[in-house]
C-alpha cells in the first residue's frame, strides 16, 4: 500500500546566487602595461553588451504586445457526453465561453495567444487545434467533381496568417518542452544519485533561472503543483526572442527548410457526395500548391485539418501530436480508462475539500490518480479484487512520483492516494464513511460476463450504498450494460437516486455515466430486513 508523503528536501542556493545579469567582460587591473586603446575597447563592449539587453528586451515587448493583441479560436476534442463539463473547465480556468459544436466531441473557445499555455493544460481535452475559418453553412455542389473543386479553390483563399502565427508558437513551446525535459531529468540523476548539487555550466543555470522567474507568473494561476509540468514547460516566454536562442534563429533564416504536411478530414453525414479521403486528397494538393510545402503523411510538421459535419465545415491546424489524456498510465490494463473521461467523470460529482473518494473496481488506477492530481485537497483510495490490477494502479503511482521528483529536481511530496485490495461485495470500510464513488463497472466483454453481471450489479450497489455517506454522498458509475444496471438500480430506489445520465461512446461502444445521489435513508442490512420480516410476520401468527 502507497501511504501519505513523508518529506520534501531540495537546495537552490546555487540559483539564488545568480542576478540574471550576463556576465561583464573586464580588463585586467593587475598589469600596470595596460593601453588606454585597450580599456577604451574594453568601456566600448561593456556599451555594447549592455545595448544589445536594451534592443532584446525592446523585441520582447513587440512580441508581447503583439501576442496579448492576437486572438484566435481554439477548438478541442473531447470525450462524445462530456461537452458542457468541458465548457465548463474552459470558462472556470480560462474566463472564456464556448460553442459546442453540433458534431459531438467537440468544442470551441476565444482566447489570446498569451494564454496558449494554460490551453494546453485543461484536463478535459484530448486534441486542440487553431480555427483558421469557419463555415456555419456552406453550400455544396451538387456534383463531385464541382465539391472538390471548391476545395481546391478554398485553401488560397483562406487567413492563414494568425492560425500559422499560433502554430508556429506551439512547436516552440514543444521544443523547448522536449529540450528542458533532457535537462531536468540529467540534473535530477545527479541531484538523487549523488546526492549533490547539479553541475550544470553557468549558461544552462542562467537559462534556468530565467524560465523560473517567468513561470512563477504562470504558476500562480494554478495551485496543484502536479500539473506543474505542463504549466512550466509551455510558458509564454516562448513568445519572445531569448538572447540565447539567437544563433539558431539566425541559422534557420539563413538555411529555410520545406515543412512537411498532411490533410486529415473529417466527416460526419449521409448527404455528401464525395468520401473523406477525396475531400483530403484535393484540398491537400491545393495547399501543398499555395504553400510550397511537402506531402508526408508519416512524417509531418504541420497537420491541416478539415473538419464537416453536414452543412458545416471547419479548417484548422493541430496544436497537439498526441492525445492530452496520455498523462498519468505508464502500466495499461484491458480496459484503461481515458484520462479525460476520468476528469469528467470525477467532475459531475464536484468534490469539495477533505472529501474521501473510492474507486472500488480501479483497474489500473485511472479514476483516482486523475483525482489525486486534480482534487488534492481529498483522500482518494484505488481498489480491485484482482491483484494484477491492484499492481497495475500502485506502478502507475509510483511512476507518477517518480516523474514529479525528475520535473522538481528534489523529492515529492507524494500524492493523497493510496491502493489496496479488496472485496467489491464485502468492503474493509466502515458504513457510511465515503464521500463519493467512482468507477468504471466491467461491461461484460473484456472483463467479466453479461451473465455474471445480473448478480454483481446488485451487490455492488448494495454495498456501495452502505459505505455511502447518507444524504450527501454522490455516485458517478460508468458502464456499457445499461440493461443490467437499470434492472439492479430499480430494486435500490431506497438508498439511491438517479440523478443525471451522460450518454457516451467509449471505444465504439454506447455506454452511459449514471450521476447518483445517497438518499438519507440509513442502511440496513439484508439479513437484518429478513429477520424484521420474519418477526412481523410471527407477530402475525400470535
Amino acid at each position: 500500500m502507497l501511504g501519505w508523503p513523508v518529506g520534501l528536501v531540495g537546495d537552490n542556493t546555487k540559483v539564488k546566487a545568480l542576478d540574471g545579469q550576463p556576465p561583464k567582460k573586464k580588463g585586467s587591473c593587475n598589469t600596470a602595461s595596460m593601453s588606454d586603446i585597450q580599456e577604451a575597447a574594453n568601456q566600448l563592449l561593456d556599451v555594447n553588451l549592455h545595448e544589445d539587453e536594451s534592443s532584446i528586451q525592446v523585441t520582447d515587448n513587440g512580441l508581447r504586445s503583439e501576442s496579448e493583441q492576437l486572438q484566435v479560436i481554439i477548438g478541442a476534442t473531447v470525450p462524445t457526453g462530456f461537452e458542457q463539463t468541458a465548457a465548463d473547465e474552459v470558462q472556470e480556468k480560462l474566463g472564456s465561453s464556448c460553442k459546442i459544436s453540433k458534431d459531438r466531441g467537440k468544442i470551441y473557445f476565444d482566447v489570446s495567444v498569451e494564454r496558449l499555455a494554460q490551453v494546453h493544460c485543461l484536463r478535459s481535452v484530448d486534441n486542440l487545434f487553431v480555427v483558421v475559418q469557419e463555415f456555419k453553412d456552406y453550400q455544396f455542389q451538387k456534383t463531385k467533381e464541382e465539391v472538390l473543386q471548391d476545395f481546391e479553390d478554398l485553401a488560397g483563399k483562406l487567413p492563414w496568417s494568425d492560425p500559422l502565427k499560433v502554430w508556429k508558437i506551439n512547436t516552440s513551446f514543444k521544443k523547448k518542452k522536449t529540450k528542458r525535459k533532457k535537462i531536468n531529468q540529467n540534473s535530477s540523476k545527479e541531484k538523487i544519485d549523488n546526492g549533490q548539487a547539479d553541475k550544470t555550466d553557468e549558461r544552462d543555470i542562467k537559462k534556468e533561472f530565467t524560465n523560473n522567474t517567468l513561470d512563477s507568473q504562470i504558476l500562480d494561476y494554478y495551485e496543484n503543483p502536479a500539473i506543474k509540468e505542463e504549466i512550466s514547460t509551455l510558458v509564454s516566454d516562448d513568445l519572445a526572442s531569448c538572447r540565447g536562442d539567437t544563433d539558431e534563429i539566425s541559422k534557420e533564416e539563413t538555411e529555410p527548410q520545406v515543412l512537411k504536411f498532411r490533410v486529415t478530414c473529417n466527416r460526419a453525414g449521409e448527404k455528401h457526395c464525395f468520401t473523406s479521403n477525396e475531400a483530403a486528397r484535393n484540398f491537400g494538393g491545393a495547399v501543398q500548391d499555395y504553400f510550397k510545402w511537402k506531402a508526408d503523411m508519416t512524417n509531418f510538421d504541420v497537420e491541416v485539418l478539415l473538419n464537416i459535419h453536414d452543412n458545416e465545415v471547419i479548417v484548422g491546424i493541430a496544436l497537439t501530436e498526441e492525445s492530452l489524456h496520455r498523462r498519468n498510465i505508464t502500466h495499461f490494463g484491458p480496459t484503461t480508462l481515458r484520462s479525460t473521461l476520468a476528469y469528467g467523470m470525477l467532475r459531475l460529482c464536484a468534490p469539495q475539500p477533505t472529501d474521501i473518494i473510492i474507486d472500488p473496481m480501479c483497474g489500473t488506477g485511472a479514476i483516482p490518480i486523475e483525482g489525486a492530481t486534480e482534487w488534492s485537497n481529498c483522500y482518494h483510495i484505488a481498489g480491485d479484487n484482482n491483484p494484477l490490477a491492484v499492481n497495475r494502479a500502485a506502478n502507475n503511482i509510483s511512476s507518477l512520483l517518480t516523474k514529479n521528483q525528475i520535473k522538481e529536481g528534489k523529492p515529492s511530496w507524494g500524492l493523497p492516494i493510496d491502493a489496496i485490495q479488496w472485496d467489491i461485495c464485502n468492503l474493509p470500510l466502515r458504513t457510511g464513511s465515503v464521500d463519493i464513488i467512482v468507477t468504471d463497472m466491467p461491461f461484460g466483454k473484456r472483463m467479466g460476463s453479461k451473465k455474471r453481471n445480473w448478480n454483481l450489479y446488485p451487490a455492488c450497489l448494495r454495498e456501495m450504498s452502505r459505505v455511502c455517506r447518507p444524504g450527501t454522498g454522490r455516485a458517478v458509475l460508468l458502464t456499457q450494460d445499461k440493461k443490467c444496471f437499470t434492472k439492479a438500480l430499480s430494486g435500490m430506489g431506497r438508498v439511491w437516486r438517479k440523478v443525471h445520465t451522460v450518454w457516451i461512446n467509449i471505444g465504439g461502444l454506447h455506454a452511459a455515466v449514471y450521476l447518483l445521489k445517497r438518499t438519507p435513508q440509513t442502511f440496513v442490512h439484508p439479513s437484518q430486513d429478513g429477520e424484521k420480516l420474519l418477526g412481523n410476520a410471527k407477530n402475525e401468527d400470535d
